[in-house]
């Protein structure tokens, strides 16, 4: 694949730089570099100020409000997105349920939830994972119980990132007990408000609640929000997860965060030589941005399956495993190009509002706290153990 940018393409990339300069609060971008917590307000606030642009949807055709980019202007928006320090789009209404519901949902739930989803109306969080099924979704056991015009929902979902925030969540649910684990889940649109759902967060290492559990008891939602067809959300599920594995691996930020782990390396301290100048530091430095060229080319690959109507299949889980790996490695690099400073930090050195002295140098501040919160990444979106598995059995046949 030539990844030379074509005058046409050169040129999108400049408009797109200019857009981050004139349009990205600087305060907000900011707390990015720095790794200062983000907080709801200014998740929406850079969520509209892209869709006010028409330029939020990048992985949505024109028909239903996206850009209709192509692979390539995609890579160049998100890696530009990530050199400008501008925070993430949450991706769980964007980048997962949208597709869905544009490939599998009916026409009255397309034209309800994606102008929602754009307009900022609805924040929404996904209900996958649940403390007996992680990476193993076909152990799901919160349940659909088919009451009349209305399922009757009950059990409990963990690890749901920002529920705190949500105001609606895509469930899988078990509909069936007969036949394979996966013939019997569904795919499910719940409403947060809805009586009987309690939501408890969970703290992380770096004091923050990204995480919560959301426990469901006798949940009564319409049987409108099916998406599809009932027993079939397995089918949703496997092709959201495509989506948002090619999500987790992170291009840009590992892009961005490889660029921040060379200017550390290139400082000198207190006399001594940069660290980039020692033969091992160098080497380390040197494999990882090959591996993030190789990774590059294959996300664009993945993307553009996913352009042309495609569900990717093992080569999302090869994106995942090697992203994953990718950023992780730039992590622990960059904890030990801080030196001393990555020391355990203040959590509250992080929120809005704090005023006391500096905690270690600017470029220092985020590096523990990376390194904690990313040891996630080869977890979550199914655990890189069962990536590999699949891709064992799709290209090995094994």
């Amino acid at each position: 694949m030539d990844l030379t940018y074509t005058a046409e393409q050169s040129a999108f990339r400049d408009d797109v730089r200019a857009f981050f300069k004139a349009n990205l609060p600087a305060k907000l971008a900011d707390k990015v570099r720095l790794g200062k917590s983000i907080t709801k307000a200014d998740h929406e606030a850079w969520h509209a100020i892209l869709n006010s642009k028409g330029w939020l949807a990048g992985n949505w055709p024109t028909r239903f409000g996206g850009t209709g980019w192509t692979s390539v202007q995609r890579h160049i928006f998100e890696e530009e997105m990530t050199h400008a320090h501008a925070p993430r789009i949450v991706p769980f209404g964007l980048a997962m349920l949208g597709p869905v519901l544009q490939q599998f949902g009916s026409k009255e739930q397309q034209d309800h939830y994606l102008p929602r989803i754009l307009n900022g109306d609805d924040w929404w969080c996904q209900g996958y994972s649940e403390p007996g099924a992680g990476s193993d979704l076909a152990s799901v056991k919160t349940s659909a119980v088919r009451d009349g015009y209305e399922y009757v929902v009950n059990g409990q979902k963990t690890w749901t990132t920002l529920g705190q925030y949500a105001n609606m969540i895509f469930c899988l649910v078990r509909t069936s007990t007969t036949g394979k684990p996966q013939e019997g889940i569904s795919f499910l649109l719940v409403d947060m408000n809805t009586p009987g759902i309690t939501l408890r967060p969970i703290v992380l290492i770096d004091g923050s609640p990204e995480v919560n559990e959301v426990f469901f008891d006798n949940v009564r939602v319409p049987i409108a929000n099916l998406v599809g067809e009932e027993n079939k959300g397995w089918t949703y599920a496997k092709y959201l997860l495509t989506h948002e594995r090619t999500n987790i691996a992170g291009v840009g930020f590992a892009s961005a965060g490889l660029e921040n782990l060379k200017r550390i390396a290139r400082l000198e301290r207190d006399g001594d030589r940069p660290l980039i100048e020692n033969p091992h530091f160098a080497a380390r430095i040197a494999t990882v941005s090959i591996d993030l060229m190789a990774m590059a080319t294959t996300n664009l690959r993945v993307v553009a399956k996913a352009a042309a109507g495609e569900a990717p299949g093992a080569e999302s889980s090869m994106l995942k495993v090697k992203g994953t790996q990718v950023r992780q490695e730039i992590n622990a690099l960059t904890r030990i190009a801080v030196g001393p400073y990555a020391m355990p930090f203040v959590s509250e050195a992080l929120e809005e509002g704090w005023n006391e002295a500096p905690i270690g140098p600017d470029y220092a501040m985020a590096a523990t706290a990376s390194y904690f919160n990313n040891r996630k990444l080869s977890i979550y979106g199914g655990s890189n153990e069962i990536q590999r598995t699949i891709i064992s059995k799709a290209i090995l046949g094994l």
